[in-house]
């Protein structure tokens, strides 16, 4: 009888010891930097497509394809425009981008270089997104020249997508497990 109890008790501790190790296997696979190389397809101003994934690039977040800006005889189309510029800068050079961590919505957080240059801090720059970390000097120096979305009245992305019902959030209480994981990180 103590010896059959003896079992089951190594038995059970060999198997939560094994699934321990598993889950830190799995975090330090997941914790490695994925890398990228074009050619992508480009979304909009801030996510890229390519073999069946989707990448978000951090530290901006642009106007999305069906979003305008302006008012009156202004209007523009400026969610058309980034994803527009983002695709110019990225055509016909060579693109690698970098992530390892993944938003509430699966996609790949990112940062690239194309051609030797940082296609966010671009956009950001020439007032096709806002900052959301990281291009705070870019973002000035728009709103300061008044260029982009910059140059009149306009919903921040976020808003935009809110109040159009855009990219429904997964349950709090799902995201929260996720995030406390590391499996995720809040989307802007």
């Amino acid at each position: 009888m103590k010896r059959g109890f003896r079992l089951l008790r190594d038995g059970v501790t060999a198997f939560a010891l094994l699934a321990f190790i598993g889950l830190i296997a799995l975090k330090l696979q997941s914790a490695r930097d994925a890398e990228m190389n074009g050619p992508f397809v480009i979304v909009d101003g801030d996510t890229l497509a390519a073999d069946g994934s989707r990448l978000r690039l951090v530290g901006l977040d642009a106007p999305e394809r069906g979003q305008s800006c302006g008012e009156g005889e202004k209007v523009w189309a400026c969610g058309e425009v980034a994803r527009t510029l983002l695709q110019d800068m990225l055509a016909g050079r060579q693109v690698q981008c970098r992530g390892h961590r993944r938003d509430r919505y699966g996609r790949l957080l990112v940062t690239c270089r194309a051609g030797g240059t940082d296609p966010a801090a671009a956009l950001v720059r020439r007032g096709l997104a806002v900052s959301t970390g990281g291009y705070d000097t870019e973002e000035q120096a728009a709103r300061l020249e008044k260029t982009g979305i910059w140059s009149g009245p306009f919903d921040r992305p976020a808003d935009w997508r809110h109040r159009e019902g855009m990219m429904v959030e997964a349950p709090s209480w799902l995201d929260d497990i996720a995030f406390r994981l590391g499996l995720r990180e809040a989307a802007p």
